[in-house]
């Protein structure tokens, strides 16, 4: 069974995030846990917690179909030590507004070396962040995912993930989550089901499906391997239908939260609708 939503806005309080993905009939929720381009927000109050957990109790939304995303400012992998532990705190916050929602994941990027470092150690320092973090929190589990490799990013090849998870001590509490956009643009070629197979073949080699906790479905602004991250909406760019009528046929997929980060919001229920109709 496939679950397809959206990243919903927060916008008036974390509460709202199940009643918009509700509005629109989807089957899995992608949201912030807090503003995403800022340090610090005011703690939840008992009202938002509770409103959150109703809401989603409502409208039949279990954890595993929620999918938070860490805000943007994150850098887990930080060359310079005070601006890491400025990281790592904010990131420690994230997963404990996870622990608060009951809510079991929290995607995340990587981080950058920023070419000051070179990419196994920041690999390293990631993983040590994570380490810390899995250390003082239980439940929420940590679901890294893979970028377009823009600047200095890492995460835009599955060696990337594999290392990470490789060096994470609690392997029950580390996933990763696969955006097409950022998969495609990294160089990996989804245009047609003989290359998704290739692809996705050699995800499950080099990373393991056991590992796949959520995806994002995202069509790309930008060519293959062009390491730019720019999202175009469902069958409209330079990957077309063909990547999305797989992954909606191919079980590996099926039960995990599949989101929507497509640039128009306006035409959200529509895409759901038509990647539904992609099913055979």
């Amino acid at each position: 069974m496939k679950k397809i939503g959206a990243h919903f806005s927060i916008a008036g309080g974390v509460e709202n995030a199940p009643l918009n993905a509700a509005a629109i009939s989807a089957k899995a929720i992608a949201m912030f846990a807090k503003n995403q381009r800022q340090w610090n927000a005011k703690p939840y109050s008992e009202e938002n917690i509770l409103l959150f957990k109703k809401n989603c109790q409502t409208h039949h939304f279990n954890p595993q179909d929620i999918i938070p995303h860490d805000g943007y400012l994150i850098n887990l992998g930080h060359p310079e030590k005070d601006k890491l532990q400025k990281s790592r705190e904010a990131f420690l916050d994230e997963v404990r507004r996870c622990e608060q929602l009951g809510l079991t994941m929290l995607n995340f990027h990587p981080g950058s070396h920023l070419r000051q470092i070179s990419e196994e150690d920041c690999l390293k320092i990631i993983a040590d962040s994570l380490n810390l973090t899995l250390q003082k929190t239980c439940n929420v589990s940590m679901v890294i995912e893979n970028t377009a490799g823009q600047g200095s990013n890492l995460g835009y090849r599955f060696e990337h993930l594999a290392a990470i998870i490789e060096m994470t001590e609690d392997k029950n509490r580390i996933g990763v989550c696969l955006d097409t956009c950022h998969t495609f643009t990294a160089g990996y070629d989804l245009k047609s089901r003989k290359s998704c197979k290739t692809v996705f073949d050699e995800f499950d080699k080099v990373v393991g499906f056991q590992f796949l906790k959520a995806m994002h479905l995202n069509d790309s602004k930008k060519p293959l391997g062009s390491r730019v991250d720019r999202h175009e909406s469902i069958g409209k760019g330079e990957i077309g239908m063909e990547a999305f009528r797989y992954i909606m046929n191919d079980q590996r997929f099926d039960n995990i939260p599949m989101v929507l980060e497509t640039p128009n919001s306006d035409i959200w229920e529509e895409e759901i609708k038509l990647l539904y109709r992609l099913e055979k």
